[in-house]
């Protein structure tokens, strides 16, 4: 999408580094994308007509894989899930609802994605939540393939402040909200910092206002890569809780920078890392349970250390190297 640079982005930058210094020579491609409903099969026609002329391709999110390749490799980030998951759930971020266009454009969109992935000499997926919805929706089987996260060689542990720190875009499906309301019942000596851009920022900041936080809440927008890194090294915890989320980095970041992580029961792929009491705190996803899990660490700091200290186990096995290996030779 132009003009947009997020998760998936960022996944396929870090993807093209590593293969080039795997010693491959690559080109990134990329197209405008269409989301809106009534226009949902542009974009997968036009990737249908590009010509690419390489050994091998890659392709990742929607609709990217609609490309036409007799060596075609998936390592699908995320289908179009405003007519899949975020459809099926009437998610109010989904444009798609219970009407006769949508219904149609939704059973054309299965059809469509069983033809393009089962093209594909391998499907692989970015996480656990990513294959169970292949499999639910198009019935197709896939292999999740875990990456690090960017800044995962930077990223360290410090000594831990008097802030929970957000990392994410500031739109619906990340519910930024959850944590500004937490802050009304969260310890008076705790701060949140919210880092990151998005289409609810300057409501989230009206928000801040309205509840009388501005000596409680920053948010900031964008952040270097030096002021990334420094907010979660001296974080007491990473609160992160989107909802029904592909893989999200901010997880991995967090525990690569020795922090704990706090999420909700709904929050998707975020479980295959976050084990409630072990690497983190798993909340019910209101503003009252993620205010009492910030509560609970702040007032117990031992317990956030350990939990941090596990999650940067959890993730000491993560390679790209690995990850080119599996994609080139399988």
């Amino acid at each position: 999408m132009p003009f947009v640079r997020g998760g998936a982005e960022q996944h396929q930058e870090n993807l093209v580094q590593a293969l080039t210094e795997a010693g491959h020579r690559v080109d990134l491609v990329r197209l405008p994308v269409a989301w809106e409903k009534g226009r949902l099969f542009d974009s997968p026609l036009a990737w249908r007509m590009v010509p690419i002329d390489a050994d091998m391709v890659i392709a990742t999110n929607f609709p990217s894989y609609f490309v036409q390749h007799p060596n075609k490799v998936v390592w699908l980030l995320h289908q179009h899930r405003g007519a899949y998951d975020g459809f099926a759930a009437g998610a109010s971020w989904s444009d798609f609802a219970l009407d006769d266009v949508s219904l149609e454009e939704q059973r054309l969109m299965t059809e469509w994605d069983v033809v393009a992935l089962g093209e594909a000499r391998r499907v692989f997926s970015n996480s656990g939540v990513v294959s169970d919805r292949l499999a639910r929706f198009n019935g197709l089987p896939s292999t999740p393939l875990a990456h690090p996260p960017p800044l995962h060689d930077r990223l360290h542990p410090g000594t831990s402040g008097d802030y929970v720190l957000s990392v994410q875009r500031q739109e619906a499906n990340k519910r930024p909200e959850l944590l500004v309301d937490a802050m009304t019942e969260a310890p008076p000596g705790i701060r949140a910092v919210m880092a990151g851009r998005g289409e609810l920022l300057d409501s989230l900041r009206d928000r801040v206002t309205q509840r009388g936080l501005q000596d409680r809440v920053a948010l900031p927008g964008f952040v270097s890569d030096e002021e990334l890194i420094d907010l979660y090294a001296h974080a007491l915890a990473v609160v992160y809780v989107p909802e029904d989320e592909d893989y999200g980095y901010a997880t991995l970041q967090a525990f690569y920078a020795g922090k704990p992580v706090i999420c909700a029961a709904d929050s998707g792929g975020v479980l295959d890392w976050v084990e409630d009491g072990v690497t983190g705190l798993v909340t019910d996803g209101t503003p009252s349970g993620v205010a009492a899990a910030v509560r609970r660490l702040a007032e117990d700091r031992p317990l956030a250390e350990r939990l941090g200290a596990a999650g940067r186990e959890r993730v000491a096995h993560l390679s790209w190297s690995d990850v080119v290996t599996r994609l080139t030779t399988s």
